[in-house]
């Protein structure tokens, strides 16, 4: 499905949007019938609160809460609802700000999204108006990469292995003229990728790494992606939590979501995307606790636990990202219960040494209504992640901080003083404003209003 505002010139119904300090002058100024008809239907501006409000033909206009300033701050896309009115061409009507009218857009965009591969569901035939001073073609694009991003981590691992995912990431490449390679099976080995080799070897779907280039000029911004199909947990098998793991590829998604977003922008970039794409089952040939790897960096790492996978194939991937200049250098992944121990499903832990990197994402953060937190690369915790018997411990077992250490592991393969980690959950676990229940991207529109300061663009 592809986003889309309404056309502009087409005739439009007003959808008046009433604040709850303003509602009293509101219903002032509605003719008896209005005021009667939304005082009797018991509308009091309450966030989120849609009314329709007839006329002689039909519905002739809607009006739908604002709120309160307390209740907007508890609640993004409170507005969200609207996207559910009737069919046809709808326009704003109120006092807001910008802000407001951009948080407005999106959120109208993303409560549209519908996944129905498997059933069908019912599509909003609502549009809305392009508000007056939004960006489209920026709304649009973020709509447009949210929902790859949510279609890829809600389909099923029967239907998204790492050969479906490589067709994504092929298919996504093409749309924009990039240019994509992959190293499969037993060329992961030839080609030195012995940490994604190990943790896939065990499917019978093969691993691999997928890698894309996109632009010509500019400043370069390079993104890396766990894309862990499906994960059992290995030889240490999940005893709980396997349910939501076809989620596990949830960071090559949302790197695949930016790229669609920077790509349709046309932003002038250099860019490249890497995105280690394996399964985690078990079979006689599988990664065994103990097993000690030597990464593609030439670091050896003990594997205290082969659930923790997703670490193992980032090294060989980030090893590869640092083997090329870049200007800004980027990771996402589905890591570590601990993150979402720490910060719960909506907000995305990132980690960064760079303080102007983190400038621009959290102003960024704050334009696109992207949640995101800051965590600390911890340096005194280096110890922790060193076994002794191999230079890296993959899982100490220590007990804190599993995301801290989780993200000194990766530091040591990225080694690039303006790297940035996320460590998202990349799902919602009930029904949201504008975020229905299953997949969702988390981090990407912050970062992607970042990238003006964070390459100087």
């Amino acid at each position: 499905m592809v986003p889309a505002f309404a056309d502009d010139t087409a005739v439009s119904r007003p959808l008046y949007v009433v604040g709850a300090e303003g509602l009293d002058v509101f219903l002032a100024g509605q003719d008896a019938a209005t005021r009667g008809w939304l005082q009797g239907a018991g509308f009091s501006a309450a966030l989120g609160d849609l009314r329709l409000i007839p006329g002689g033909d039909g519905v002739a206009a809607a009006v739908i809460g604002f709120g309160t300033a307390q209740t907007r701050a508890r609640q993004r896309f409170g507005l969200a609802k609207a996207a559910g009115l009737p069919a046809g061409a709808w326009h704003l009507v109120g006092d807001l700000s910008q802000a407001a009218r951009d948080e407005a857009a999106l959120g109208w965009l993303l409560a549209q999204y519908r996944f129905d591969r498997y059933r069908k569901a019912a599509s909003s035939e609502a549009a809305l108006v392009l508000p007056e001073g939004c960006d489209g073609a920026r709304l649009l694009a973020m709509a447009a990469g949210e929902y790859l991003t949510r279609d890829l981590i809600n389909t099923p691992a029967q239907d998204m292995g790492p050969d479906e995912l490589e067709a994504a990431f092929l298919a996504l490449a093409g749309r924009f003229g990039a240019q994509a390679k992959v190293v499969k099976g037993d060329d992961l080995l030839t080609q030195n990728f012995p940490m994604i080799h190990a943790v896939g070897r065990a499917s019978p779907r093969a691993p691999r790494l997928l890698e894309m280039h996109w632009g010509s000029v500019g400043p370069s911004l390079t993104l890396v992606g766990k894309g862990v199909c499906f994960d059992t947990g290995g030889l240490n098998i999940k005893t709980a939590g396997m349910l939501l793991m076809k989620k596990d590829m949830g960071g090559a998604a949302t790197v695949m979501g930016l790229a669609q977003m920077v790509m349709q922008l046309g932003l002038p970039i250099r860019l490249r995307v890497i995105v280690a794409a394996v399964e985690n089952v078990i079979a006689g040939n599988a990664l065994k606790p103990k097993d000690i790897l030597t990464s593609r960096k030439g670091l050896t790492v003990e594997v205290n636990d082969t659930d923790a996978e997703g670490r193992l194939v980032l090294g060989d991937a980030l090893a590869l990202a640092t083997e090329t200049p870049t200007d800004v250098l980027i990771s996402m992944a589905t890591l570590t219960g601990a993150a979402r121990t720490a910060l719960g499903p909506d907000l995305a832990p990132y980690y960064t040494d760079d303080a102007g990197m983190a400038a621009a994402l959290e102003a960024g953060a704050q334009k696109t209504f992207d949640p995101v937190w800051r965590l600390p690369f911890h340096t005194p915790y280096e110890a922790i992640i060193e076994p002794g018997i191999a230079d890296l411990d993959n899982a100490p077992g220590w007990g804190f901080a599993g995301s801290v250490t989780a993200a000194l592991f990766l530091r040591r393969f990225a080694e690039h003083p303006r790297y940035m980690h996320f460590d998202i959950y990349g799902h919602t676990p009930a029904d949201a404003p504008a975020r229905p229940k299953g997949g969702v991207g988390q981090g990407a529109r912050a970062i992607l209003a970042g990238l003006p300061a964070m390459l100087g663009l």
